[in-house]
């Protein structure tokens, strides 16, 4: 599901397997916890061992742009497969400048 570690003022959430309305609110609360106790510069979603993803994952992703910038952070989202980057660009996403 997701592999969270904090160096230099950043979380990195490795995401992996699939994100769906079944996973997707265990890993917004795990990488919620993080963040909430160590106040990171920077949120890093790393897509690359995500190999599917629905509606949620965007989900996650907004969710967890709205609650780094609340606590004056930046967002990152990298690594993302091939297979979904056509769910990135169509829900908009990339509009917010968090796509490396």
């Amino acid at each position: 599901m997701v592999n969270l570690t904090y160096e230099n003022g950043a979380v990195t959430a490795r995401l992996y397997g699939e994100i769906d309305h079944h996973i997707a609110p265990a890993m917004r609360a795990e990488i919620d916890s993080k963040c909430e106790s160590c106040r990171p510069a920077r949120l890093i979603l790393d897509f690359s061992g995500v190999g599917f993803m629905d509606s949620s994952g965007i989900g996650l992703v907004m969710g967890r742009y709205r609650m780094i910038s609340l606590l004056g952070g930046k967002l990152e989202v990298v690594n993302i497969p091939q297979n979904l980057k056509k769910i990135f660009v169509l829900s908009g996403l990339e509009g917010l400048g968090v796509i490396r």
